[in-house]
């Protein structure tokens, strides 16, 4: 018994039938295309993946940023209110 209940021989039939009718050039083109997209699926994985690293680490900087800004923002305003009531 094979694999799901399919013998070694009714594979090997399946098998060649299959060469007969696609021929083995056309196989291997198939073979090589769809090992492309899949080298091509999995760099971009390791891309998604990496940019979400980086926006991650952007994103602490951002903040801190923002907050100096911020901070910044509310000394120039209590300056100007001291001139103002002076």
């Amino acid at each position: 018994m094979g694999i799901g209940g399919i013998s070694v021989g009714s594979l090997l039939l399946i098998l060649l039938i299959v060469l007969l009718l696609f021929g083995t050039k056309k196989l291997r083109n198939i073979g090589g295309d769809l090992g492309g997209a899949i080298k091509g699926f999995r760099s971009a994985m390791k891309d998604g993946e990496s940019g979400k690293d980086e926006e991650e680490e952007k994103d602490p900087a951002r903040l801190s940023e923002d907050t100096t800004v911020q901070s910044e923002k509310a000394e120039s305003q209590e300056q100007s209110r001291d001139r103002s009531s002076s």
